[in-house]
């Protein structure tokens, strides 16, 4: 199997047993509803340690735009395959999506909420404000790979790394997740919810893309801030990119605050003119 074809089955595994466990846990029906966060933060922890037994040796098992752009940066990668790596994680990811939709169909007819059926896909916040769910994302994805990269310069028992990844994910699910729904991986969130625009789901409502851009631009800034400060800190080199990003991260939260603001003062002013027709009827 080649790297590519690698990167498509690895990813396709972290699908089928993240997006699945989400499914069983919050669709109608199924015999795991409503069995709370710990049990979907550990799937996808388990999840991730599956992807990266079964392709690590083949590709390295980025399964992650946001890992393969943080390795090229840090030199760890070749930037000449970076395009074929995210091209291959995000159809592995569509791939996936589409074979939980199918193994769920019947709970996704029964299921009325129309956020549940997209949280199976794709990633939300809990609260909706631009710069804190952009925060959250690059500081989720930051400690991804900061922490793979801790892992890497320690020695474990052989075979033993892809389950240490796999408790990394975990904690990084039960400590930062619980404000976006922990992406920290744009093909996880950006080929599920290409998933959900096309399949025929039954009541599916939108498919949010006004959010999209945060699960892909915060894990690709954190993911690259966390490896080029690992080498910064732990190695002594310090890359240009370091500052490039660190400017890139400063611009996006100021560009996120703008608009928040100008959410707040649209919704403001429609509110005010919802209430002027009102008292005017």
């Amino acid at each position: 199997m080649s790297p590519f074809w690698g990167e498509v089955f690895g990813t396709m595994i972290l699908i089928v047993l993240g997006a699945g466990v989400v499914a069983g846990v919050v669709l109608k029906g199924t015999k795991s509803a409503e069995s709370g966060w710990i049990v979907i933060t550990a799937g996808w922890g388990l999840a991730v340690a599956l992807a990266v037994y079964a392709v690590g040796d083949i590709s390295g098992a980025h399964i992650n735009p946001a890992v393969t752009v943080g390795l090229a940066l840090v030199g760890e990668f070749p930037w000449a395959s970076v395009p074929s790596y995210i091209a291959a994680q995000v159809i592995g990811a569509m791939i996936g999506a589409s074979l939980v939709y199918f193994h769920y169909s019947a709970h996704f007819n029964a299921t009325e909420d129309e956020g549940a059926k997209l949280g199976t896909f794709a990633t939300g916040p809990a609260i909706r404000h631009t710069p804190s769910n952009f925060f959250s994302e690059v500081l989720g994805t930051y400690v991804l790979v900061i922490g793979i990269l801790f892992i890497g310069a320690n020695a474990f028992t052989d075979g033993l790394n892809p389950l240490i990844i796999g408790l990394l994910i975990f904690a990084i699910g039960l400590s930062l997740g619980g404000t976006t729904g922990y992406a920290i991986n744009p093909a996880r969130d950006f080929g599920p919810r290409l998933i959900h625009a096309i399949m025929p789901i039954k009541g599916k409502g939108t498919s949010d893309w006004a959010y999209s851009w945060i699960p892909i631009a915060g894990p690709i800034i954190g993911g690259g801030l966390g490896a080029l400060s690992y080498a910064a800190m732990f190695q002594g080199i310090v890359y240009p990119a370091l500052w490039v990003f660190i400017a890139l991260f400063t611009a996006v939260m100021v560009l996120a605050f703008m608009l928040e603001r100008k959410n707040i003062k649209t919704s403001d002013e429609k509110f005010e003119y919802q209430n002027l027709r009102g008292k005017k009827a």
